[in-house]
């Protein structure tokens, strides 16, 4: 998100706290937000610095996008902005240490000063006893936003001095809207969103060749089961294995199916909005009347005790014979 207008539909409560901070001259000395990966952390931290140092706000809380700390913040150069991230696997207490020495000098270009340290998580524990000095004492015209997707490997101390901002994560009804408006097919789109939870990760994946060849094996498998029984441990054999080799691969093929029967499920009690296989919605409705949810529903069962016994390690191609097998059954 590069806008307030996003952030409030992303993130309606985080939008509304950041928003009257701003508006009533009540900013924290130190922000946490916390929540999962790709849900906006970071992005909203870099426009709540745009708030802060915008020569030209509006409403007390809107960037301009004009003046020189705006458009230097965008091209991640302004003096009086600093970012601390891992140095490996973790932040180092000189880091923090380099950082506090910062804390010392008066801004380059006025007197505020913010710090962004993203995976605040893996500070060492010397570095984060070494950053609690600025959080007990903050200097005036300072303040700092943490980010975390691990909020419970914090220290209580440094808990105890930020404002905590929970980000909650992305629906996927959201994360579709946006890849349908970087050009995605709504049926790939759909798919996509029920996989992850990141936008940047869902429009990777649905630019990938083996994604869009995987639903399509998906599709075919359910089609075979249903309609040509004897061809199905064939097409596991031929096709199903050579293309899902890795136990991964695997487990996405199983989500897969396991969404194309649930959909099937959406259609025989009248919900087809849900549907993430919208265009084979036809199909599904042919095929829905010749089984009783009770069947559908164990079927949906039969696929989540696959998921469980791949990661168990169970051979995984006798693991599909037998789920196709019972599949079969109903």
């Amino acid at each position: 998100m590069k806008t307030w207008d996003e952030l409030e539909k992303q993130q309606p409560r985080v939008f509304k706290i950041l928003r009257n901070s701003f508006q009533k001259k009540r900013l924290a000395h130190a922000y946490l937000f916390e929540g999962k990966q790709g849900v906006g952390k970071k992005e909203t931290a870099i426009l709540t610095a745009k708030s802060f140092f915008c020569q030209n706000v509006k409403n007390g809380y809107l960037p301009c996008d004009q003046c020189i700390n705006c458009k230097r913040i965008e091209s991640g150069n302004h003096p009086d902005l600093h970012f601390i991230e891992p140095d490996g696997l973790s932040i180092k207490k000189s880091q923090i240490e380099a950082l506090q020495q910062e804390f010392a000098k008066t801004g380059v270009e006025s007197n505020q000063k913010l710090y962004i340290i993203s995976h605040c998580d893996q500070m060492t524990v010397h570095a984060a006893n070494s950053l609690l000095k600025f959080l007990e004492e903050p200097a005036k015209g300072t303040m700092a936003v943490l980010l975390t997707d691990q909020v419970h490997r914090l220290l209580s101390t440094i808990l105890s001095r930020c404002q905590v901002l929970t980000f909650q994560p992305l629906s996927p009804k959201f994360i579709q809207q946006g890849l349908e408006k970087e050009g995605i097919p709504s049926h790939i789109a759909a798919l996509a969103s029920q996989v992850t939870n990141h936008l940047e990760k869902a429009l990777l994946l649905s630019r990938d060749d083996w994604f869009a060849e995987a639903r399509n094996k998906v599709i075919k498998l359910y089609e075979i089961i249903h309609s040509r029984p004897n061809h199905a441990l064939l097409f596991i054999h031929n096709q199903w294995m050579p293309f899902f080799q890795e136990k991964e691969q695997m487990e996405t093929g199983l989500d897969f199916l396991l969404f194309l029967y649930r959909d099937l499920h959406f259609v025989q009690i009248g919900n087809e909005e849900e549907c993430i296989y919208s265009d084979i919605v036809p199909m599904l409705k042919r095929q829905a009347i010749k089984f009783g949810q009770g069947s559908v529903l164990n079927h949906i069962v039969s696929i989540l005790e696959a998921k469980r016994r791949l990661n168990a390690n169970v051979n995984s191609q006798l693991l599909m014979e037998q789920l196709v097998l019972t599949l079969q059954e109903g």
